[in-house]
């Protein structure tokens, strides 16, 4: 049996590593683009900051690591094409040489590439200028470089999602002085607006200047300066710097497989199945080149690490012979920005509405512990539930770094995918010690604010969802800050 896996990380590693668990006779080669398998990408922004060196340290596994598990790692070595009736990959190495690989079966793991949306100029300028994306260990060496050369003083960072930040966090503590621009009306646009709010505090207090509303649709020079060019409420407008760093998203790199006749669905994704097959015989896909069962929501793209990970480990089991499912995502992200923690999981209103759902949201603040231990700090919690049946859909929640925030939010992430209803997590067994947590824990604190918020909107009369959500959206519910209800310690 020999199993071919395209894509050195985290799909294409786990496909590979589960294979030989499931099958320890198994002949598995991992065909690599690039000379650095199975790196943490999710950790490029810290090696910025310098919290994470050297850059070596970023590998989950050294090539020697992969080799003693039984995979034949080729690195530098690009796939080019795929033979379904004859089983081969056709590859080529840095030389330029061609050559094929016969498979008994075949994992494309390809994952994504950065996108640019269309900007103008990023055709033409690029690293050597200044220019910048950040998806691989090759764009993190040409922007150190880059940083090492220059000494820029001045960054402009297009795009405010989870990379964004922590680029921005990154680059400030390096000394340079951030602009952020971000299309949207709010930084970090996967959170509600009041709590986004909060994020561009946190960014404000540690002098990144962000604007928002900013249509982005040049990038050229002006006067030494890089110049980015575009509207704001219709209005145009340029901001110049030294460096600009575009992370605005990603795109599926899924030409392998649609070349052989792999159909494609939400983002332009590959489609699969939940034992990650693509339809084609004898290959398996998974990672951010292929669609996202979203438990909640059905067939998404939704490119996450983890979910990666996962769906690359189902895929390599089948590939051998085995039967195991994909269980879907949740959508579970968290976020580090300077000392701020966001998190969120499942739907908000207009997702739930999406999925037939009549949502009710109310955010609340509680502590993160028992505020007579010193160092209490509170954390905003934003539950999401069907008005009528009482279900949990979702949950957003900000505080500090030492708050708990991604334990808390992995709690309503657990009841979600269990299907439990916003009332029950009242049941829930959660840990508790002064300098930890409450007797009724912040989570628990937030779905009892959240029963009593329904209950005075009048669940037993079915309402329009938006009347429901009005209601919660003038701000944040500080009357259950303390944690004390039916508490005695």
């Amino acid at each position: 049996m020999h199993l071919v896996v395209i894509g050195g990380s985290d799909a294409g590693i786990s496909a590979a590593l589960r294979a030989r668990e499931v099958d320890e006779s198994a002949d598995v080669t991992v065909v690599v683009a690039d000379a650095y398998p199975n790196f943490s990408i999710c950790g490029i922004p810290y090696y910025f900051s310098r919290e994470v060196q050297p850059w070596q340290s970023l590998a989950h596994r050294t090539l020697a690591d992969l080799e003693a598990a039984g995979l034949q790692v080729r690195t530098n070595t690009l796939a080019t094409g795929i033979s379904v009736n004859a089983r081969t990959l056709t590859v080529r190495n840095n030389g330029g040489a061609e050559s094929a690989i016969p498979y008994d079966a075949l994992v494309v793991g390809t994952g994504a590439s950065a996108s640019t949306a269309g900007i103008h100029g990023t055709d033409r300028l690029g690293p050597a200028d200044g220019v910048h994306t950040l998806h691989a260990m090759g764009d993190t060496f040409a922007l150190e470089n880059y940083l090492d050369e220059h000494q820029p003083s001045t960054a402009i960072i297009i795009g405010a999602g989870y990379v964004g930040l922590e680029m921005a966090e990154a680059l400030t503590i390096r000394g340079l002085q951030v602009t952020q621009l971000q299309r949207g009306p709010q930084v970090l646009s996967t959170l509600d607006t009041e709590l986004g709010a909060l994020v561009r505090d946190e960014l404000d207090r540690n002098g990144v200047t962000v604007e928002t509303g900013m249509q982005v649709h040049d990038i050229g020079r002006d006067s030494g300066l890089l110049a980015v060019q575009g509207t704001r409420d219709g209005a145009p407008f340029v901001r110049r710097a030294e460096l600009v760093l575009v992370v605005v998203g990603v795109r599926p790199n899924v030409e392998l497989l649609t070349g052989i006749g792999a159909r494609t669905g939400a983002g332009g994704a590959v489609i699969v199945d939940e034992r990650m097959q693509t339809g084609i015989p004898q290959i398996w896909a998974g990672g951010d080149g292929v669609i996202t069962r979203h438990r909640l929501l059905g067939d998404t793209y939704l490119p996450l690490g983890t979910t990666a990970h996962k769906q690359g480990r189902v895929a390599g089991a089948n590939a051998v012979g085995a039967d195991a499912r994909f269980h879907g995502s949740l959508g579970t992200q968290v976020v580090k920005v300077f000392d701020l923690v966001a998190a969120r999981t499942g739907l908000r209103d207009h997702e739930a509405e999406t999925a037939g759902h009549r949502p009710h949201s109310h955010t609340v603040t509680a502590d993160d512990h028992k505020r007579y231990y010193p160092g209490a700090t509170p954390i905003h919690i934003r539950v999401t539930g069907d008005f009528e049946s009482g279900r949990l859909l979702g949950a957003q929640l900000l505080g500090s770094r030492s708050a708990e925030i991604s334990k808390r939010v992995d709690t309503f992430a657990t009841a979600l995918h269990h299907s439990m209803s916003v009332d029950a997590i009242s049941d829930l067994d959660l840990s508790y010690t002064p300098p930890l947590g409450s007797p009724w824990d912040a989570v628990q604190i937030a779905t009892q604010a959240w029963s009593t918020s329904t209950r005075a909107a009048g669940s037993t009369t079915p309402v329009h969802a938006g009347a429901s959500r009005s209601s919660e959206a003038g701000g944040i519910d500080r009357a259950a800050r303390s944690g004390e209800a039916g508490e005695n310690e």
